[in-house]
């Protein structure tokens, strides 16, 4: 290869010299930038690399250089991530069951590049998850990304919904039937991704597993359920769904132990009024969609926390515990 092919592409190989091989912690000195530069069949002067240093503040990429001894030391001072940022995007990743395992390690093998390789490798100790289950889905990356492009242009969509049978074999619900629904929203709750959408032909607001759908489309069809949406609070959604499953949406007024105050805000917020009772107990009106999930939240709690009202949904308590009682017997 003729001498000097290679030149166009100095300074794109010393920004990324510089990003790989150095952090606040890791420095390199002017022989071993033009060393690394020979490594790509670069050559270059040390004057030339001083102004090229320079130009790449204009790319974002602002470097430091100290005093050690005779020579000098330069490292990149502003890495677009810190590390910390890196590793909660990280356990973002690994903790989401949305995403499989194989889309999981091909993320963080980007999110790497992002950092030197010697804050790359801390990185890489974080990968090793024991035990997690994760989807098994492939296509969920898709799936999202055609919801998005679904309420950008304020399209229906169309998709399968599945669901696992004993033979560990995707089944298709409703026969096969696709299901059309106007997107209005994505929901991260319980480890899991939910579409939000309005389905017209019930005319409710529904969500569904993103892992679950199958084949969407995207329809030539205007969405629907815009005022249904207006009114909706995505977080209060949230907190009112356990599990995600659907009941009915009532107010329930609990009576709970004071030290389970934490457990109180932490699932409904800090907006909630805790009333005391006693000195050892206070009472909380909630809105919840009361489900069998809902119950058996409660029953988890054990005896700090009981439910006082309504009456309906106390029956449907001791009809829950009566049912569990005749299962075990």
């Amino acid at each position: 290869m003729p001498k000097g092919t290679n030149q166009k592409f100095k300074l794109y190989r010393l920004a990324q010299i510089m990003l790989e091989r150095t952090d606040d912690n890791h420095y390199i000195t002017m022989p071993e930038i033009l060393a690394a530069l020979s490594e790509y069949e670069i050559s270059a002067d040390r004057k030339s690399i001083y102004n090229d240093l320079r130009d790449l503040e204009v790319l974002g990429i602002e470097v430091e250089g100290e005093a050690v001894g005779n020579r000098y030391h330069y490292h990149v001072v502003n890495h677009l991530f810190e590390l910390p940022e890196l590793k909660l995007l990280v356990d973002a990743i690994q903790s989401s069951k949305f995403i499989t395992e194989r889309k999981s390690n091909a993320l963080i093998r980007k999110l790497e590049k992002l950092v030197s390789k010697y804050e790359a490798m801390k990185l890489q100790r974080q990968v090793y998850v024991s035990g997690r289950i994760k989807t098994m889905n492939e296509s969920i990356y898709y799936t999202v990304d055609a919801i998005h492009n679904a309420i950008s242009e304020n399209r229906k969509i169309r998709f399968q919904y599945f669901q696992w049978n004993v033979k560990k074999e995707m089944e298709l619900r409703h026969n096969g039937a696709y299901y059309h629904i106007s997107p209005w929203g994505l929901l991260w709750e319980d480890e899991n991704y939910y579409l939000i959408g309005y389905d017209a032909d019930a005319k409710l607001i529904k969500h569904y597993r993103v892992d679950k759908m199958l084949h969407i489309q995207m329809s030539d069809e205007k969405r629907e359920g815009k005022e249904n949406f207006k009114k909706l609070d995505m977080a209060e959604y949230s907190k009112k769904s356990f599990g995600m499953y659907r009941g009915k949406e009532k107010k329930v007024k609990l009576l709970v132990a004071n030290h389970m105050a934490g457990v109180m805000i932490d699932r409904f917020g800090k907006d909630i009024m805790l009333v005391p009772a006693d000195e050892e107990h206070f009472t909380v009106v909630v809105e919840v969609q009361v489900s069998r999930q809902f119950l058996s939240w409660i029953i988890s709690l054990g005896e700090s926390v009981k439910i006082v009202s309504p009456d309906e949904v106390v029956e449907q308590m001791k009809g829950e515990i009566e049912r569990l009682k005749q299962q075990y017997e």
